[in-house]
């Protein structure tokens, strides 16, 4: 492949490039290049809007290069402002290597792990010791004005909101990261634009070339707004298959050509085949089965090529050997849940709780704390408000009243909304 093609491919999918002649320049090199990903492990889980970066950190894999990952144990202790609209509370040391574990595995889903194309890294390694004098060696390479030109700090200070000192230190420290690797080019969102640039003012003032800005598109949730928990629009990479599968299933449909460009590596024609030949109900389950097999914790790393395409037809024999044979039955089970779910259908496989009979009074429990010992409501007082919103079933039926009584005489099957179910039973006091 020529440094035009592989250019070419890279650039698909990217925002921004900055400069895409740097890059054509460090290509025609020939020599592996040092690709960065800074992650702030505020949160222990990774959702597929970080796999938009990660599967591109992925490509340039494939070309050979060396992917590394900067884990900022040290800079989530200032909290990242970017896009923020007020002050992050920071973390402590601890509670960010507690998260970055989590986010090792998760990596590995997506990402070759062997040493010629993958290194970890923790920034607390050199911004730890780093002393007083680099401080202000760094924090001389910007201006107030130009810290300003940040739309998110722009705002803030606009419109009265407190921006604390530290704050402007977190581009300086995540620019600083780039220095000890010599990161050739720097990975992000279009949220982290500002972050990168400022590491290329900081690797000249080290004397270092310039890191290429590799700016990659935020993906959407599945509703079209911030992808975000609070939201319920979020898809993390290591949720459930079911869980996986509904919430692709649930993606707006001006949405799907987006997520099949960002998230699959399906070509562009092969996209619009998709959405003409099923429809938009097709085109559904073809993203929900891709994610899903590429996600499943058996799929490790993540296989989204031809020969796994081919076979989500659910001809295991097409598969090709075990591996894909097993993520694909993994895809089967969650979508035959998802539609089981659908129809009204109770699924088989839903999680036992067993409620202990010092619970019971005559052999009998308030409805609303069954739900709250089940797990499927945070307190009596959501169970209730739930059931006057007829948001709670009982064995398929909605429950009416919520102050009834239960007569635990059998296993009864706790739902809440379409598709979370718990089996409950009674323990015996011979058994406890």
């Amino acid at each position: 492949m020529t440094v035009e093609e592989t250019l070419n491919s890279l650039k698909r999918g990217a925002v921004e490039i900055i400069p895409e002649e740097d890059l054509r320049k460090k290509l025609e090199a020939g020599r592996r290049l040092t690709i960065k990903l800074g992650l702030d492990p505020t949160r222990p889980d990774i959702h597929i809007g970080h796999a938009v970066v990660l599967r591109k950190m992925r490509q340039f894999q494939e070309f050979g290069h060396k992917v590394v990952i900067i884990i900022g144990d040290f800079t989530a202790m200032i909290g990242d402002p970017s896009g923020r609209s007020a002050t992050r509370p920071p973390l402590t040391l601890e509670e960010t290597r507690a998260n970055a574990r989590s986010y090792v595995e998760q990596v590995s889903k997506i990402l070759h792990r062997d040493p010629e194309r993958f290194e970890l890294r923790y920034n607390s390694e050199w911004l730890e010791s780093l002393g007083f004098k680099e401080v202000i060696k760094l924090a001389s390479q910007l201006t107030v004005a130009q810290m300003l030109e940040r739309e998110d700090f722009k705002n803030r200070y606009t419109s009265g909101v407190p921006i604390s000192i530290h704050e402007f230190l977190y581009p300086f420290a995540q620019g600083y990261d780039s220095v000890p690797i010599a990161a050739d080019v720097e990975m992000g969102g279009t949220d982290q634009k500002f972050n990168l640039l400022v590491g290329r003012e900081v690797q000249r003032a080290y004397g270092l070339p310039e890191q290429v800005a590799f700016i990659m598109p935020l993906l959407e949730g599945s509703d079209g707004r911030k992808m975000s928990k609070s939201y319920d629009n979020y898809i993390g990479i290591n949720e459930e298959p079911a869980v996986v599968f509904k919430k692709l299933m649930q993606v707006i449909d001006p949405l799907l050509p987006r997520y099949f460009e960002l998230c699959t590596d399906l070509e562009p024609g092969e996209v619009r085949g998709v959405l003409e030949k099923g429809g938009m109900v097709g085109a559904h389950r073809v993203l929900a089965r891709l994610l899903t097999g590429a996600y499943a914790q058996e799929l490790i790393p993540a296989r989204l090529d031809r020969a796994f395409y081919e076979g989500l037809g659910y001809s295991l024999e097409a598969a090709g050997h075990d591996r894909d044979a097993g993520s694909m039955e993994v895809v089967r089970q969650a979508e035959e849940r998802y539609y089981q779910v659908a129809k009204n259908i109770i699924p088989e496989d839903i999680p036992i709780i067993t409620v202990p009979s010092a619970e019971l009074s005559g052999g009998s429990i308030a409805v609303s704390r069954l739900f709250t010992l089940a797990g499927l409501t945070a307190s009596n007082g959501e169970a209730k408000r739930l059931i006057q919103n007829r948001g709670l079933r009982i064995d398929g039926e909605v429950v009416a009243d919520p102050n009834a009584q239960v007569a635990l005489e059998r296993p009864l099957v706790l739902q809440r909304g379409k598709d979370r179910f718990v089996r409950v039973e009674v323990i015996p006091d011979s058994k406890r």
